[in-house]
């Protein structure tokens, strides 16, 4: 029998995140900042949200000369459902992050 854990705040702070950045690579830095998420929380739960399908990662060329690549995610079609799917846990994670003073998503936000 597979067990199926409940997705944590975190967890939906970045899918929420992601789903506003209306299918844009955003880079984990950004993501963190919205979220109110620490690196060393943040990155493992990327990770494992790309190794269930949920969202994709790629490497994209630094704008600025001499700087590394860096690690930029989206929702893949299944994370989009996914998101559909959550409704009023969602809203809740959203509502704790407005509480928090973080904001709500990205739209119309750059990277």
């Amino acid at each position: 029998m597979t067990r199926t854990r409940a997705l944590s705040a975190q967890a939906l702070a970045v899918l929420d995140i992601l789903a506003n950045a209306a299918g844009e690579w955003r880079h984990g830095y950004d993501i963190a900042a919205l979220a109110g998420i620490k690196s060393g929380t943040l990155y493992p739960l990327l990770m494992r949200l790309e190794a269930q399908g949920q969202l994709e990662a790629a490497w994209q060329e630094s704008p600025t000369s001499g700087r590394p690549p860096r690690h930029v995610y989206r929702l893949t079609e299944a994370g989009h459902a996914l998101v559909a799917s959550l409704g009023d846990a969602l809203a809740q994670a959203r509502a704790l992050r407005a509480g928090a003073g973080l904001t709500p998503g990205l739209a119309g936000r750059s990277s």
